[in-house]
């Protein structure tokens, strides 16, 4: 039976149920911290419903650590595909059993009177001493604007509503958007023999494996991961950044959008402008190449100096050479003239935490934190990129920054605890206690 939510009151609630709110569910538990984790849709609905068909991680299945359930499976250089990650979620559910309900989802929450969160939910309202919002960032399909001018018969998607190739109309497919969904899916559309036209954005890309290696292990090694945002100078801006493009299909190799050009996908600036069905591009394709490439070349100058530095044994290895060069920059292309019947916007997503009545946001509305932490006593959030480490908001470091949040938790109870002791004041108010 789920735990009981209209009229309830919990110590702790756990908005989301994806690897950020099973993570601090299960440390919770450890801490013998009562709480409760309320989830939209069911467990894994992420992954299910919102990734293509040939959907991979990108990063090896060795770096899948929720707490108390790292990988345990007979590939840990490899790269779990879709229903595997929905699978490795679901068997952490089992594992642990947490106090989870699952299709309900929360629309308010906002503090009483009393210093109480009050939650409203689809199956009545609840108060709650501390709440973690887990729902990620990935909330509402980002697409710009100026798709509306897209002529009517075009059939348009987002990236996370593509699922592979034959669902898409005959014809020529535009892909908007060159971050780790665009390359993956221009990728999935190639293979299949589909004549792609790729707007190419700013994103950088790494080698997947390098002197021997995979490049996330050599990384790993080097303390990248656990590199904390506070080492930063510039940590606003690294929030914000885009993730490097490379794959795990077929087990791992670079995503070379040179390549996919020598072989006949056609490659665009960044998409500027519509106009009576003619695309119009920025003259920036020679430059958003060649920055990729020197991003990667950059990853690979770290490794060669940690390889020396420590008189490591690895094999040489020559640096990349690009095999192909745009001999002009395109910067108009008609619809019609080049077939195309489909457009995939892979533009990313916004976040929505307009249920959110609490002022805990900035003017550009992310939430003001420091390691998940708010400025609002006994608010936290867990999973966002770049929370604390680059692995954040990944099956990497999201138990490290759940363990932090629920020692923190922990502590504001204790704390609370003593102070009611002490003056009489209701333990219930612990969310109004900072801690230090």
């Amino acid at each position: 039976m789920s735990p009981r939510l209209a009229g309830a009151h919990y110590p702790v609630a756990v908005v989301g149920g994806g690897q950020a709110g099973l993570s601090v569910s299960h440390c919770l538990r450890e801490r013998g911290i009562e709480h409760v984790v309320v989830e939209a849709h069911r467990v894994g609905h992420e992954w299910r419903e919102r990734r293509w068909d040939s959907f991979c991680l990108v990063t090896p299945n060795w770096q899948c650590k929720l707490p108390g359930y790292p990988y345990r499976g007979s590939d840990p250089d490899g790269f779990m595909v879709r229903d595997e990650i929905v699978r490795y979620l679901e068997e952490y559910v089992a594992l642990f059993a947490p106090p989870l309900v699952e299709g309900v989802s929360v629309t308010g929450l906002h503090r009483t009177a009393r210093g109480l969160f009050e939650l409203t939910t689809t199956r009545g309202e609840f108060t709650a001493e501390q709440v973690v919002v887990a729902t990620g960032p990935y909330h509402t399909p980002a697409i710009p604007r100026m798709a509306e001018r897209l002529p009517g018969p075009i059939e348009q998607i987002h990236s996370s509503r593509y699922r592979n190739p034959d669902r898409l109309p005959d014809g020529a497919v535009l892909v908007v958007g060159t971050g780790q969904s665009g390359c993956q899916i221009a990728e999935d559309l190639h293979l299949a023999g589909r004549q792609v036209h790729l707007a190419v954005g700013s994103a950088p890309r790494v080698a997947r494996f390098y002197r021997g290696r995979d490049c996330v292990a050599w990384l790993d090694e080097m303390g990248h991961y656990a590199k904390g945002i506070d080492s930063f100078d510039d940590a606003s801006a690294v929030r914000m950044r885009v993730n490097h493009y490379v794959t795990g299909r077929d087990g791992g190799r670079d995503i070379d959008l040179r390549a996919f050009a020598r072989d006949g996908m056609r490659l665009y600036g960044r998409l500027t402008g519509i106009d009576e069905g003619v695309l119009e591009f920025a003259d920036d394709l020679k430059i958003n190449l060649d920055r990729a490439d020197a991003v990667a070349d950059g990853i690979k100058d770290a490794i060669d100096a940690h390889i020396t530095a420590h008189g490591i044994q690895a094999p040489d290895e020559a640096r990349y050479r690009p095999v192909w060069e745009p001999a002009r920059q395109p910067d108009a292309l008609d619809l019609a003239e080049a077939g195309i019947t489909s457009v995939v916007w892979s533009t990313g997503f916004t976040r929505d935490h307009r249920w959110i009545g609490i002022p805990a946001f900035d003017g550009r509305g992310y939430p003001m934190h420091r390691r998940g932490a708010t400025s609002t006593p006994g608010l936290y959030f867990l999973g966002l990129p770049w929370q604390y480490s680059w692995g954040s908001g990944r099956f990497e470091a999201v138990g490290r920054d759940a363990e932090f949040l629920a020692d923190h938790i922990d502590a504001s109870r204790r704390l609370a605890d003593v102070c009611g002791a002490l003056t009489g004041a209701p333990t219930e108010l612990a969310a109004a206690l900072p801690v230090g």
